[in-house]
Parts: C-alpha cells; sequence; structure tokens
C-alpha cells in the first residue's frame, strides 16, 4: 500500500514475499506511483499449485508441490527459471516471479515475469526419479507455458538436463519438437553459446563498472563469494581474470578463507569433481557468517534469498555489494548498507546476465540461427554496462541509491506499458 503499510496477502507471506513487498512499496511511494497500477503490480497475474505424484525407486509413491506463478505480461510472454529445493513454497516464488518482471523490464527485455519450482530435495532423488519428477511436473503446468505464453529455465537445484527433460516433454505433448519453450538447455537441442556462464560473466560486468566508478583498482583488490555455485563460480574465474584476488568462498557444506586468494583454476577443478569447496587444501574453514564479514573490497550473495540481514549488516567490510543471489539483502539491511555508505549493486541489475542470455537463446530458437560466442559475450557487455550506466546516472542525479534507481526505472517501463494498453474489459 502507497502509505507504507504493508498489506499482508497470506496466501503468499512468507520472508522473501515480505522483502520484495517492502521494496516495491518504498519504490511506489518514492515515484507516487498511480494507487490503480500498484493494486495491479502487487500480486501475481496468475498462481499454480499442482501436485507431482511420482515412482519412487523402492516403487513407492510420493507426491510432491510444484508451483508456477506469473507476474506480469504486459511487455510480453512470461520468463523465469524453475528451482528444485526443500525451501520453495507459493511465497518466494511469487516473490521471485515479480522480481524477474523488474529485471526484465530494467535491461530492456520483452518479457514478464514467471517463477517455478518443486519442493523436494534433489540431492536424495536418483537421475531417473529426478526426470520422472520433472516430466511430470512439466506435464501439469502445460496449458501455461510454450515458446509465446511462458518460458522456464534453470535456477536453484535444476540445470540444463532439467531443461532438455521440459523441452522433449513439452514436444511430445505438441507432437514436434519445440526448443524454443525452455532456455539454458544443451546446445544440441537448441541451447546457446555463453549461456552457462553468462549470470557470472554479467555479475563480473558491473562490479569492474562500479570499481570505475568508486576509482577502485582491480588489480589487488579482493572478493568474497558466498554461494560457489553456477554464478558464483564464473564471477570467480572472471574476475579473477582481472587480478581480483577471491580471498574467501562458501557452498551449501562450508566455507574456506585464503588471505592470500585461491588459485581459481585449482579449486574450480577441484569443486567440479567433489561438489564441494571442503576439503580443498588452501584456505581455513569458517562458518557461513564469519566468512560474510570479512574484510574484502567486493562481496558477492549469490546463494539464497536474505542473506544479509539485520543481524550482519552492520558487521560487513566490504565496499561493494554485488548481488548475485534475488533478494539477497533484506530491506531493513540495506538501510543500514547506504547509511554505511557501501555502493551496492542491486539484484535486478546484477544478475541480470542470465536472462539476458536466455533470451538471445529464446530469439536464435525462434529464428533457427545461431551466434557465436564472442557475439553473445559482446552484447551481454553491452547491455550491461549500458544499464549500470543508465542507473548510476540517474542515482547520482536524482541522490537515489542505487538499488532503488533500479527499482523506479524497471516501474515505470512497466507502467507506461499498462497505460498504454488501457485496462480489459
Amino acid at each position: 500500500m502507497l502509505n507504507g503499510q504493508l498489506e499482508k496477502m497470506e496466501e503468499f507471506d512468507q520472508p522473501a514475499y515480505r522483502i520484495a513487498m517492502a521494496y516495491f512499496d518504498s519504490a511506489a511511494r518514492l515515484m507516487h506511483l498511480d494507487p490503480n497500477l500498484y493494486e495491479r503490480f502487487k500480486t501475481p497475474q496468475r498462481a499454480l499449485i499442482v501436485s507431482v505424484p511420482i515412482r519412487r525407486q523402492d516403487d513407492r509413491v510420493q507426491v510432491f508441490r510444484g508451483y508456477r506463478v506469473q507476474h506480469n505480461s504486459a511487455l510480453g510472454p512470461f520468463k523465469g527459471g524453475i528451482r528444485y529445493h526443500p525451501g520453495v513454497n507459493l511465497g518466494e516464488v511469487a516473490a521471485l516471479a515479480m522480481w524477474m518482471t523488474w529485471k526484465c523490464a530494467l535491461v530492456g527485455l520483452p518479457f514478464g515475469g514467471a517463477k517455478g519450482g518443486i519442493r523436494c530435495d534433489p540431492d536424495t532423488l536418483s537421475r531417473a526419479e529426478l526426470q520422472r519428477l520433472t516430466r511430470r511436473y512439466t506435464s501439469e503446468i502445460f496449458p501455461i507455458i510454450g515458446p509465446d505464453k511462458d518460458i522456464p529455465a534453470p535456477d536453484i537445484g535444476t540445470n540444463e538436463q532439467i531443461m532438455a527433460w521440459m523441452m522433449d516433454t513439452y514436444s511430445q505433448h505438441v507432437g514436434y519438437a519445440i526448443p524454443g519453450v525452455v532456455t539454458g538447455k544443451p546446445i544440441s537441442i537448441g541451447g546457446s553459446m555463453g549461456r552457462e556462464d553468462a549470470t557470472g560473466r554479467g555479475l563480473a560486468f558491473t562490479i569492474l563498472e562500479a570499481m570505475r566508478h568508486l576509482s577502485i583498482s582491480a588489480s589487488g583488490s579482493t572478493a568474497v563469494i558466498q554461494g560457489f555455485g553456477n554464478v558464483g563460480k564464473h564471477a570467480a574465474r572472471i574476475l579473477s581474470g582481472y587480478g581480483i584476488r577471491i580471498v574467501g568462498v562458501g557452498d551449501a557444506k562450508g566455507c574456506l578463507l585464503h588471505e592470500g586468494g585461491f588459485d581459481i583454476s585449482r579449486l574450480l577443478n577441484y569443486t567440479a569433481r567433489e561438489g564441494t569447496v571442503i576439503g580443498f587444501p588452501e584456505g581455513e574453514s569458517l562458518s557461513p557468517a564469519a566468512l560474510i564479514t570479512q574484510p574484502c573490497t567486493v562481496l558477492i550473495p549469490a546463494a539464497v534469498s536474505g542473506m544479509i540481514n539485520l543481524e550482519n549488516a552492520a558487521q560487513l567490510q566490504c565496499r561493494i555489494l554485488a548481488e548475485g543471489a534475488n533478494l539477497a539483502t533484506d530491506f531493513e539491511a540495506d538501510a543500514i548498507l547506504n547509511d554505511r555508505g557501501v555502493f551496492v549493486i542491486p539484484d535486478i541489475l546484477a544478475n541480470a546476465g542470465g536472462v539476458i542470455v536466455s533470451y538471445f537463446e529464446w530469439v536464435q530458437d525462434l529464428q533457427n540461427y545461431f551466434w557465436k560466442e564472442k557475439e553473445i559475450q559482446d552484447r551481454l557487455a553491452e547491455v550491461m554496462t549500458g544499464t549500470f550506466a543508465h542507473v548510476l546516472s540517474r542515482s547520482l542525479s536524482e541522490k537515489t541509491e542505487m538499488r532503488m534507481t533500479a527499482l523506479m526505472i524497471a516501474i515505470e517501463k512497466l507502467a507506461t506499458a499498462h497505460l498504454a494498453r488501457g485496462l480489459y474489459p
């Protein structure tokens, strides 16, 4: 609500949704958003909950809960990831769908935001069980997805193989191959060069731009990365190539600190083989709470939402906070960071590289014409650095922090589209 009192909507009342609504409410008040548009933007356009029964290896049938939430389609078909995680719930998925709407609008993509997921622990499922789970879930959400309706992509707990199974299941229902129904799939069936490292690469671009703005030399700077999955590992590889020492890394199993900087090539090879940073011979173990409060030039929270909160915001010792994860910072913690002068690269800008290259993949699939990796990387750099410059320029001129500036730009684009299209009926 525009008076600053968030309306409690029990269907979505989860921590991630409360964070998303707090930021949206703040931006809406700053920009004096039309109350009618506010009402349309605060809840998703569609929310689907499905049962996903599969036969387990021991022959029993287990029923999982699946979701697909579509936030807004004013700018084009829905776009957003599929998450397999024990913590998946309707509120989290709705929050991330809203966040994808703002992300796509900010970087100028013709998409609306969506998100989906299944509440499960993929580590406890065999490959055969994962395939059955994915195919049944795809069948359940089949009526609302498609290359002109809603295009899923990988997220936490999913990968290009999951996308391949989704693409195949959808295509079997239709009767012929539809590569454009998902992105982030293998290159052999219509995937794009440069998609795997796109989010980490885009994140690195924004960090380097922030360093230029703050007159910080990349060479000799340090970075701590909490969340050494797809986003974190590629950001580490690219940033280390510019002379930035990666002094701290962490994943779901543990964290390591090495003040001299890790040998990133060795670390990447180790994690590819072992699936975790734990046991790597360099560095010392420490807790996640201790890791993110280590002195560093750049802190990259790249795991789950709410990692930066009231308990630790005042203890951070970074100059730049680059949000690799969506909704990484609580609303209250954000105010503390601003007061302390931490330069925040907000999630809808920092981690937009993935959806940008997903858009490139979708375009290539529709055209049946595929680009070279260098061309994709150059186009990604152009979009990311151009958007960063636009947000920074407006932030400085209007004296608003980067997060609120980015949100207001995105909301304005969506508001303009709604006003042009009108209200049906």
